[in-house]
């Protein structure tokens, strides 16, 4: 009975891996949300200086427009005070013929040079008639001109009222992307967390009778002594039975987590900083650490866990979790940890 109330004692709830898996959680969630960000700022700065170009393009375009426009209308002005000279001189010969006129109407006896003067003058009016025809041509054609160049100017308007339309309706569309993007990493992260909370939960209720197998943060800790012999990368009987128990405890597991998750269970291999001996068939502890990683990948294989759910991977002595040089700083950093993640 002692020893039942012991046990009972020792599962009392530990609120430490929830803290973790939470604060793990928000990382993950504050990189995602910085990934979007980046992802936004680019695809906006690409699409901005696109939209740049064919403004400034369009802006060029209007300018060179309203120079022609300006020398048209310049060219029209010309025609136009043209004409009235021309319109004036006209009035001023018809008045002189009429002059001329009424004189050689009044007096009989009038001169031979007066009837040239007339004619002259007769000739002179019809080629002024001429000049003013041709003038009152040419300001028609320019007046033409403008029309056309004021129906490019707002076709060119109306481009650029279309083209800053679409980059609104671009920066909606982003922004919306974002907001889903988020709203759909933070139910992943949830679901996930779910998960491996419940895997962590079963993990923890059938290796808890071992001392030498504990939880640092979101991983699950299993020093080398209780899995390989000194130096070895291959599983002791001891290693194989509680690997056993992780393969049955991820093949229930799977079954629950949704196919959209895309999980995986990380495997790493760590050692001590001793160096490998001069017998060793591993030429340093890189080598050892990724071995003991992939034998325990390979086993849970074995034992019907897909294999494109797991991953090895060998860090030596380079992340240690206690930095003394003592032997029972070195016992701790040789270790295996599990870690369930999302790929």
């Amino acid at each position: 009975m002692a020893l039942a109330r012991n046990r009972r004692s020792d599962r009392r709830v530990d609120y430490w891996p929830g803290f973790v898996d939470a604060m793990a959680t928000l990382l993950l969630a504050i990189m995602f949300l910085l990934s979007v960000f980046v992802l936004a700022q680019f695809l906006l700065s690409q699409e901005i200086s696109g939209k740049d170009a064919v403004l400034n393009r369009l802006n060029s375009q209007i300018n060179e427009l309203t120079q022609l426009l300006s020398l048209e209308r310049s060219k029209s002005q010309d025609a136009e005070d043209q004409l009235l000279s021309l319109q004036a001189s006209l009035s001023a010969a018809e008045a002189e013929k009429s002059r001329l006129e009424a004189l050689l109407s009044a007096g009989s006896g009038a001169s031979a040079a007066a009837q040239d003067q007339i004619g002259i003058l007769s000739d002179k009016l019809v080629e002024e008639k001429q000049i003013s025809q041709r003038a009152l041509s040419q300001v028609e054609l320019l007046n033409r001109q403008i029309s056309a160049l004021r129906q490019q100017i707002a076709a060119l308007e109306d481009a650029l009222d279309a083209s800053e339309k679409r980059d609104r309706e671009s920066n909606a569309k982003i922004a919306d992307l974002g907001r889903r993007l988020n709203i759909a990493l933070a139910q992943r992260v949830q679901e996930l967390n779910r998960y491996r909370s419940d895997f962590f939960g079963r993990l923890r209720e059938i290796l808890s009778d071992r001392e030498n197998i504990r939880i640092v943060g979101d991983r699950f800790v299993f020093q080398s002594e209780v899995l390989f012999p000194s130096g070895s990368a291959d599983l002791n009987p001891a290693g194989e039975t509680e690997m056993a128990k992780l393969a049955e405890a991820l093949l229930e597991l799977q079954g629950e987590i949704p196919d959209e998750i895309n999980w995986v269970l990380r495997v790493d291999g760590h050692t001590d900083n001793v160096p490998v001996s001069a017998t060793s068939r591993f030429a340093d502890n890189w080598e050892l650490s990724s071995a003991r990683a992939t034998s325990v990948v390979k086993f849970l294989i074995a034992q019907g866990v897909p294999p494109q759910r797991l991953v090895a991977a060998g860090f030596g002595e380079y992340q240690p979790l206690d930095p003394a040089n003592t032997d029972e700083a070195r016992a701790r950093n040789r270790r295996i940890e599990l870690k369930l993640t999302e790929r």
